[in-house]
């Protein structure tokens, strides 16, 4: 798995779903789009300029008809995603080891 940082740069909802988030991340080299189903969790304005740990090299999958490049983390606090943030900031694209 290729795991790096990632800068959330834009966010809205995907329309006619509950759950999922559609997500434009900058990863240094590339701006990429995710889906996430984090949208009863978190609001699209407060996702903004967080920086998140992404699954980078996963194959391209389309999810409620959008193309997904990517994963996010997210711990599992009792049924509810906690995304995985940096402790610091650090360049979109660095590689976690």
């Amino acid at each position: 798995m290729d795991l790096r940082v990632a800068k959330i740069i834009e966010v809205e909802k995907v329309e006619g779903s509950e759950n999922l988030l559609k997500l434009q991340i900058d990863l240094g080299k590339e701006i990429r789009q995710i889906v996430a189903g984090i949208a009863k969790y978190y609001r699209p304005e407060d996702l903004i300029g967080k920086e998140i740990v992404v699954i980078s090299n996963l194959e391209p999958k389309i999810i409620f008809g959008l193309e997904s490049k990517g994963m996010l983390l997210a711990a599992d606090n009792k049924g509810e995603p906690v995304l995985l943030i940096p402790e610091k900031e650090v360049p979109p694209g660095t590689k976690i080891r």
